[in-house]
């Protein structure tokens, strides 16, 4: 017999719950009056067994390139917390039944069959050991794909962001939710919706950029991926949590209503009117004195009254508790379940602490509504309904039918990774080194390959791969999958040329002994290929991930002095940052041959860096965050009013970056001209269609992004000077041109006003078309007229886009299947 043969099920009367042909609704009503209140209770919480984040430090897994870096590990802080919630045995913490399991396949090293038998053996657990036997929702993380053993890693967040490619994306999220759906998993934690407001803090790696509609329309669309494959999609962090003080993991956030709704909230409500997201998780930030985990009005008026979200709120882990111990809001545990409930948390994770048997008691000392609670469960119990748990037939067996056969690392999985690696890599400069072997130019004999990101894999990855997440705690088993590195990749890339590989530095500390092989080896070389950049880890152990939070933006450790001493040769550099954050490039590109930025392109990194260093692959990604030119007094981001944009000669500080948002470079040649626009004066409930001319000029096929700015030229508060409103891909072959056409309703024009209500205002709106924020060649004006319109979550959330003959764009593909994405899940959830 195999771990997932079937054993008998204690036989239990069906109740109306159980019966298909009932309405949702009707199902849940029936189940939620037969449970009692400690069952419903029971169905707010979670448990992860297998948590190990309290073992001993120990040395991370070992560099394939240069052996570990000397430091150990301590996973996470606020260690008290997290003891606390793995003392109650599974029996126990079953008895009344569970609404999560935590993390089945992706707290240890597991192959997909070995995760899939302890599927079965926790939810025959929690079947048999309560009265009703209803099964547990079983969550995962999905941020840079499956985080599980031998699960693809695909590039992180922030390199999506970088692809400008919102069919694409979705693509990725099918294949992740497909994967997850096959081993019992039925949430999805991801994706990350924060908007980067400071580059030094340490998750920007897993967010998609410092644009709303970039993030949103890539939201959307990673989410509508996720749900079509039977996967709950869950949206974090709601909200504030990537614009905190200083940059600090967990700060406070010292923001206004006004721009958390216009910077922060929008794609959140568009991964939920557009993508069909079914759960939220909550940020672990307080913005402005209020938790985000007890704030009624974001939870409860802004999500659900406003947006009208149905799904589930679920808490970040441990941010229950946090309530007392990190916002001392709450004087305990228990008091901030009840908080947390009654602002609109309807699930607590990783484990039950604010949401335990004690809120059975607040609600006999009438402390707490019951309805408060009833609203919470009827919320869990209709996804559970949804996804086929309250069904007659359904086994824990069923529920990871194959998945003994089933390959989490597929072929088809590592042509996805390499598509999407491959579209994310940033040309910032092909200087006059890149391409290696471009046409006319001599193949470099001799290739000094140097830096700490050249020869070690765990740097394309970021701090949520497996890899980086949990195998630094099981030194050994190496990363459970093939990842070439740059080395390996340029060796097959340029087979005629001998390669010379010294490491340099380590991405963190200021040894510098390595440095002197490193520069023999470039003197001796024609040229010198150096790979700089992070090593995501968790809580201070990397240069980037959660709690990897940066005091400037230059390069970590040494690695900027070694640039320094390499450019000081003689021999070209091109240097390449594989990085989660933008860093502080001035100096470097003053010096450098080329310069290219990928952003953790994941396990088929290395052949997409090698690929665009030898120009068989023609660059095609954009940055989603600018490049700073200095590494202090470093700029926001492009998202800036008047004075954050401009010094007007009052300080010293020039706020330029050295790269502007959207900026990236190809081997070939664009030009855009002959914008027009439909009509120079509109009603402000109108639209207008904005188009343009693209022609290839260059000797090769390549693709640019379009990028569509708004500027609101008078407001009643300070805007702007340029947003993004709409942006279009467009391939053509040399010589070939094209149109593309915007479709602008007044709506994308709205902001929250003084009175914190979305309006659209009557006035000059200055229309900028280009290829980044700062490159903006045609320009153009329409003006809104009639009175001032207050819109709300029925409004226009997009720009529509239309190319020459026929082809639509991938925002539209997207926006056409959102409507399918729910009930495209339902029926994987079925199946």
């Amino acid at each position: 017999m195999t771990a997932l043969d079937r054993t008998p099920t204690t036989d239990r009367a069906l109740g109306p719950w159980q019966d298909p042909a009932l309405a949702v609704a009707d199902r849940v009503d029936a189940l939620l009056a037969e449970l009692t209140l400690e069952e419903k209770i029971g169905q707010l919480g979670s448990r992860w067994i297998g948590n190990d984040m309290l073992e001993p430090d120990q040395d991370p897994a070992p560099d394939p390139g240069a052996g570990p870096e000397p430091e150990t590990l301590n996973v996470a802080p606020m260690q008290d917390v997290f003891a606390a919630s793995g003392t109650v045995p599974l029996e126990e913490a079953v008895r009344d039944g569970l609404g999560h399991l935590t993390r089945v396949h992706g707290s240890a090293p597991l192959t997909a069959a070995q995760g899939a038998a302890e599927v079965v053996r926790l939810q025959r657990a929690v079947v048999e050991a309560s009265r009703l036997g209803i099964p547990a929702i079983v969550h995962e993380e999905c941020l840079t794909g499956f985080t599980a053993y031998g699960a693809t890693v695909y590039p992180a967040a922030i390199a999506w962001g970088a692809t400008f490619d919102p069919g694409l994306v979705r693509r990725m999220a099918a294949a992740i939710g497909r994967d997850m759906r096959a081993v019992g998993v039925h949430q999805g934690l991801s994706p990350v919706l924060d908007v980067v407001r400071d580059y030094r803090w340490g998750r920007v790696e897993e967010t998609m950029g410092e644009d709303p509609y970039l993030v949103a329309t890539l939201g959307a669309a990673y989410v509508g991926g996720l749900e079509s494959a039977g996967i709950i999609a869950t949206l974090k962090h709601f909200a504030g949590y990537s614009a905190s003080r200083a940059a600090r993991n967990h700060g406070p956030v010292p923001m206004g209503r006004r721009e958390l709704m216009d910077m922060i909230l929008p794609p959140f409500e568009a991964a939920i009117a557009l993508g069909g997201a079914r759960s939220v998780m909550n940020s672990y930030s307080d913005v402005d004195g209020v938790p985000a985990g007890a704030d009624p009005w974001l939870l409860t008026e802004v999500l659900r009254e406003e947006w009208g979200f149905t799904g589930t709120v679920v808490s970040d882990y441990w941010a229950v508790p946090f309530l007392a111990t990190m916002h001392h809001v709450a004087a305990d545990p228990a008091e901030a379940g009840v908080q947390a409930l009654s602002a609109g948390i309807d699930v607590e994770l990783p484990d039950t602490l604010g949401f335990g048997r004690h809120l059975a008691e607040a609600v006999r000392r009438g402390e707490l509504p019951e309805a408060l609670i009833d609203r919470a469960v009827r919320r869990l119990l209709t996804q559970k309904a949804e996804l086929g748990l309250l069904d007659p037939g359904w086994t824990p067996e069923d529920s990871v039918a194959g998945a003994e056969s089933v390959d989490l690392d597929s072929p088809g999985n590592r042509a996805l990774a390499r598509e999407l690696a491959e579209r994310s890599i940033i040309l910032l400069d092909a200087g006059s080194a890149l391409p290696l072997l471009g046409e006319g130019r001599t193949a470099p004999r001799r290739v000094a390959v140097v830096g700490p990101a050249a020869h070690d894999p765990r740097t394309f990855m970021g701090c949520y791969a497996f890899p980086n997440h949990v195998l630094p705690r099981h030194p050994g088993l190496g990363l459970g999958l093939d990842a070439p590195t740059v080395l390996d990749a340029l060796a097959r890339e340029l087979p005629d040329a001998e390669l010379r590989y010294e490491r340099g530095c380590d991405v963190r500390g200021d040894d510098r002994s390595g440095f002197a092989a490193a520069l023999a080896a470039a003197r001796e070389a024609d040229v010198c290929v150096a790979v700089v950049g992070d090593l995501a880890g968790l809580f201070g152990h990397g240069t980037s991930g959660e709690g990897c939070d940066a005091e400037d933006l230059r390069l970590p450790g040494a690695q900027a002095d070694l640039l320094a001493e390499l450019a000081a040769t003689g021999t070209p550099v091109v240097v390449v940052v594989v990085s989660g954050r933008p860093y502080a490039l001035g100096e470097v590109h003053a010096s450098a041959a080329a310069l290219v930025q990928a952003f953790m392109p994941g396990e088929e990194g290395g052949a997409a860096i090698a690929g665009v260093l030898s120009g068989r692959v023609q660059p095609v990604g954009r940055l989603p965050v600018q490049i700073p030119r200095t590494p202090g007094g470093q700029p926001g981001t492009y998202l800036q009013p008047p004075l954050g944009a401009d010094s007007h000669g009052i300080s010293n500080l020039d706020p330029t970056p050295l790269f502007p948002f959207g900026h990236g470079a190809s081997y070939t040649s664009f030009e855009l001209s002959d914008l027009r626009i439909s009509d120079t004066e509109v009603p402000t409930d109108g639209e207008f269609t904005v188009s343009l001319a693209v022609r290839n000029t260059g000797g090769r096929a390549g693709e640019e992004v379009v990028q569509l700015y708004l500027r609101d030229v008078v407001a009643q508060v300070t805007r702007p000077v340029r947003q993004l409103t709409g942006y279009a891909r467009v391939r053509l072959e040399p010589g070939e041109s094209t149109r593309v056409s915007f479709g602008v309703h007044a709506d994308r024009t709205a902001f929250t006003g003084r009175d914190l209500r979305r309006v659209v205002e009557p006035g000059d709106i200055e229309v900028l078309a280009g290829t980044s924020a700062a490159d903006l060649p045609c320009r153009g004006t329409v003006r809104l007229t009639g009175p001032a319109r207050h819109v709300g979550h029925d409004r226009r959330l997009v720009t529509t886009v239309e190319i020459e003959n026929g082809r639509t764009d991938a925002i539209e593909t997207m926006i056409e299947g959102a409507n399918g994405s729910r009930q495209g899940g339902a029926d994987a959830a079925q199946s």
